[in-house]
Parts: structure tokens; sequence; C-alpha cells
């Protein structure tokens, strides 16, 4: 049935085609294309970039006046060409508009620098970007389909401290000796401080030193706190400081904010229940337990770099992938407006782009990097609000098409299965139907599921009084062999057997009617 309805769907938009690109002509007709504020796109390469040329070509370009955007090509050869002044000049544009979309890039291995004739191997560009915007907090928030069940229920927040740790840090391999760690202030007046020495006694030790600042850790409490408390969702704070007492500052700075700003607020909206009235801290490994048990979501947990990235990891494997997660980083220029820079948390997705470039069908789902794209675009209508209006309806129509292409079993495959659509059919539905959503000139219109009604407890049936609860407590602990207060499979089948209701395999159920008609039969004739 499911398969007749989406030939039925894939024929409807076939021979309407001609229909959907009247729609298309005659929304640019009518009003022209929407002016969009000034954005930094930086495309990448391999997959993502692909599919997000299409997504360029059909949903973006009938609609939208890019003529403002600013365009860097972050892709190895890009870089390698220009001596990595594309990355400087894409920091530098995205330090002077504010808003910032990014496509997955590629950070060369050696054996890619080969294959792809590069001159020298280029590192990561999030260093030279978080530190060019003045990097506070990366944002990872799980996204949500209404109508579809992904992993968490809720929205679950993340925000992971953009600068120090590990990533920042310096380190040699060393032999046997000493090793001394010395702060000297900036005011070379003031006496030097020993930090650490120690003996080093491996013939080959690695010796790491970094820092963890502290200066902008009020400024990710108020973006944390604020968003989760406009999300309705309970904040949390990780750390590991029982052990690194050192992370003790980022927890006081962080709860010094929440108590003078945001204590009264959350208590007004109840979202302290569960957490004693109080800001909640937590250690990171129980952070990692309650992630994959309060799949109900409806928290957020703010936390340093290292933890930050390891813990949303495991929050996009809970809620299914990569792909549903989003990744924004935040820094703020020096008039103190927040930077924006909005991506994927997935990567350039190479196995799906090598069987692309072999000619094969692909089916790579946008959904993440789209996400992005539209949190830029209406970052930049904030900032440049003179066409907000329409430049947050055609996001919002945006994000309706492509949610209903998913519930509608027009999703891409990792979602609606074998009969799911392939890349290029994807990109072509969403672009029908978002070009028939604009024609109308009607504002977006979220979809709202249905509510199923809860069933009443049978507690409350009236004949209720007349069971005894005790008697079917000793039932129930006839068949709870182990005492857990749950009845486990083996434990079900038992009990099952021995009330004689344990469903019987075809063959034994064609016997059985067949003794009872033998049984009818002689007794009918008795």
């Amino acid at each position: 049935m499911l398969s007749s309805m989406r030939g039925f769907q894939r024929g409807a938009r076939q021979s309407s085609g001609v229909w959907v690109q009247a729609a298309v002509r005659a929304f640019a007709a009518s009003s022209g294309k929407i002016p969009a504020p000034p954005m930094t796109y930086i495309s990448g390469e391999e997959m993502s970039w692909y599919t997000m040329k299409l997504i360029q070509e059909s949903w973006v370009q009938p609609f939208i006046d890019t003529g403002k955007w600013e365009y860097y090509d972050l892709s190895c050869k890009s870089r390698d060409d220009t001596d990595d002044k594309v990355l400087h000049d894409a920091v530098a544009s995205g330090a002077r508009l504010g808003a910032i979309f990014k496509e997955p890039t590629v950070t060369p291995s050696a054996e890619q620098v080969k294959l792809f004739g590069l001159k020298k191997p280029r590192g990561s560009p999030n260093g030279a970007m978080r530190r060019g915007w003045n990097g506070i907090t990366i944002s990872r928030d799980t996204i949500h389909i209404p109508g579809i069940k992904l992993g968490f229920d809720k929205p679950v927040f993340f925000e992971r401290h953009a600068v120090g740790g590990e990533y920042g840090a310096g380190w040699s391999n060393v032999g046997k000796g000493r090793v001394l760690t010395t702060f000297f202030p900036e005011n070379i007046n003031e006496k030097p401080i020993i930090i650490d020495g120690r003996a080093v006694e491996d013939a080959t030790s690695a010796v790491v030193v970094y820092d963890n600042p502290l200066d902008n850790v009020e400024d990710l409490a108020h973006i944390f706190f604020a968003r989760c408390l406009e999300a309705n969702i309970v904040p949390y704070v990780v750390t590991k400081k029982t052990v690194f007492k050192w992370q003790e500052g980022f927890w006081q700075r962080m709860k010094k904010v929440f108590d003078e700003h945001y204590k009264e607020k959350y208590l007004a909206a109840g979202l302290l229940k569960t957490t004693g009235n109080d800001l909640m801290h937590l250690i990171s490994d129980a952070a990692t337990m309650q992630i994959i048990r309060w799949t109900g979501g409806g928290f957020g947990m703010a936390c340093h770099n290292y933890d930050g990235d390891m813990l949303t990891d495991e929050v996009a494997q809970v809620h299914r992938s990569p792909g549903f997660i989003t990744s924004n980083l935040i820094g703020k220029s020096a008039d103190g407006t927040l930077i924006k820079e909005f991506e994927a948390s997935h990567g350039t997705v190479a196995d799906l782009w090598y069987a692309h470039q072999r000619g094969e069908e692909t089916s790579m789902n946008p959904l993440g990097m789209v996400v992005a794209l539209l949190g830029a675009m209406e970052h930049a209508a904030v900032l440049h609000p003179a066409n907000k209006e329409d430049i947050f309806r055609w996001t919002g129509h945006c994000r309706e098409a492509m949610y209903k292409a998913f519930r509608t079993g027009n999703g891409t495959r990792d979602l609606s299965g074998p009969e799911g659509l392939t890349t290029e059919q994807f990109v072509k539905y969403v672009g029908d139907e978002l070009a028939t959503r604009m024609a109308s000139g009607e504002m977006p219109v979220p979809f709202v599921p249905e509510q199923v009604a809860a069933t009443p407890s049978k507690k409350l049936r009236r004949h209720f009084e007349n069971i005894d609860e005790a008697a079917m407590k000793a039932f129930f602990d006839r068949f709870d062999t182990d005492g857990n207060g749950s009845i486990s499979f083996e434990e079900f089948v038992e009990m099952t057997m021995d009330l004689s209701i344990a469903p019987l395999k075809k063959e034994a159920v064609k016997v059985h009617e067949k003794k009872v008609a033998t049984k009818s039969s002689l007794e009918g004739s008795a």
C-alpha cells in the first residue's frame, strides 16, 4: 500500500511539473526574488558540496536574491592554491557580516595530500574561525521532525566551550628528565609562578600543556541559560571537577550567572522541580549515563571543550546519527554583537561521494546542512531586518516542505527505507513542494502532530474496588522469579504456559482444531 502511494505521489509530481515551474515563474514575476541580507557562505567538497549545489539551484535561487552573499571555497585545492588566503578572507568576512553558513570541509590526511596533489597538509579551519570570531560556545542541539520519532522526544541542548582544553595543547615527546611548567606574568616586574615540576622516568613520555580560558564563560552562561529557558528545558552544568580541580572555576562562574540572572525565572517556570530547585552539577561520568537514560529529552548541558565534543557524539548516536544534530559556533564582535556560524555536525560523506563518482545511486540526507543554512539566513535577517518577514516566510516554508517529505515517505533512505528517494529525487520533491507553498502567498504553518488521548487508568473504573490487589501482587511475584519488579521474556513465557494461554505454532493450531472438530462431531452423534 505504501509503495503504491509513493508511486502515485511520484506520478503526480511528474505530471504537475509544468504547473510547478509555472508557479515559480508566477512568484518571480509577481514579487521578484527576496533580497537576502549579507551573509558569508563557505563551501566545502565531496557529497555535502554536491548536495548543497543542487539545493541552491532548486530551492534557493528561484526565490532568493543572494547578491549580497560572500562566497568562499574552502576545498583542499582552493586552500592550497591560495596558500590559505581564502581561509583568512572567509574569517574576515564572517567577522564583518556576523552570519555564516559553512558546508563540511576536508582536513586532508597524508594520503589525501598525495591524492589531491597538494603542496602541504592544511590543518582544520575550525581553530582559525574560533579565534577570528572570538568563539564562545559551540551550540549542538537535536533536530526534530514533527510527526517522526527519532531518538529524544524533546529537544536536547548542548553548549561546548569553544576555546581551551586539549584542542589548543602544546606537546612534545621527551625522554628521561625533569619538566618544569612556569607562568610568566604579563608584567615583567611580577614574580614568575611555577605551575608544576615533575620527574619524567620513562624512556619516552608525551608532555602536554594547555589552559582553560575563563573570561568568556559568563557569555557562555548567558547564551546557555537564555536558550534553555526559552525552550522550557532543564539546564545542567557538566565537569569532572572532583578530580580535575582546575575545572572548579567553570562551575563557579556558571553558577554565579545563574543565581544572579536566571534562578528566579527558572523557578517561576517550574523547571527546577527535578533538580532540588537549583542548578545541578553533573560529573561527566554521570552525564554519560544520563544521556542514554533520559530519552524523553527536555534537558541541556554546558561543559568544557573536550567533554562537549565527546558527549555530543553520544547524543548524536541516541538521536539516530550526527545528521540530526546542529553545530553552531557563537562568537562576539568588538561591539558586543553575536557572530553566529551554522553548519551540520557531520562530515563530507565521502563514501556516498565515491559512489556518486562511480555513477551509482545515492541517497544523501541534507537535513543538518539545510537546518544550518536556514539558521544562518534567519540570523542574517535579524542583523539586517529590512526583509526579515519575507526571509522567515521562505525559511519557514522550506523547513516545512522538507519535513513533509520525510513524514509522507518521500524522504531519503536513512529514514524512509529502501523505497526512499535518491539524492536528486529528494531535492526535486522538496523543491516542487516549496514552489507550491511560496506561490500560495501564505505564511508557513508548522505541522502539529495529532495528540493521542491518554487512556484513563483502569483503577478509575467502578469495579476496581472489588479487585484483590494483594492477590494480584502475589500472582505477579510468582512469576517475577528474580524479584526485580518486572517480568522478563523468559518469565513471561513461563507465565503464559502456566496459564495455558501461550500462542501455538501454526501446525499445532491445526492439530488442535482437528481434535476440537473431532470431539464436537463425536459429541453431536452421541
